[in-house]
């Protein structure tokens, strides 16, 4: 007969007990937006719905916008490949191009990242 041993215990870490969560849209930010276009009360289970189907839109706008770089055989989605999908969705068409939404729908700042503008001196802004 031998002896029993006990068999040590694997020392496990505390990364992999806890469970992985996907990156979420802040529900604040989803309620002041949603909010701004309503322009009335809104129930607070009604925001809940909202933030679910918001949820699920920017799930699938992202897993489109990867398979059309992936298509492309690139591994970065470009401004090219949301253009094909707000072409698909209907929100681009050749009587309202993207420029025209960029510059009714979002502030200046963000207008001036996205659309190429000439400055003094002859700069284009943003620099490619």
């Amino acid at each position: 007969l031998q002896p029993l041993h006990a068999k040590p215990v694997p020392k496990s870490s505390g990364a992999s007990q806890r469970k992985k969560r996907e990156p979420e849209v802040a529900s604040s930010l989803i309620k002041k937006i949603f909010s701004h276009y309503v322009k009335m009360p809104v129930a607070r289970d009604a925001f809940k719905i909202v933030e679910k189907c918001s949820e699920k839109y920017f799930k699938q706008l992202s897993n489109d916008l990867e398979a059309y770089s992936k298509h492309a055989g690139r591994q970065t989605v470009e401004i090219a490949d949301l253009e094909v999908l707000m072409r698909r969705q209907g929100l681009v068409t050749d009587k309202m191009p993207l420029h025209v939404l960029i510059e009714r729908y979002l502030p200046l700042e963000y207008r001036k990242l996205l659309i190429p503008i000439a400055v003094s001196g002859n700069k284009v802004i943003p620099y490619k």
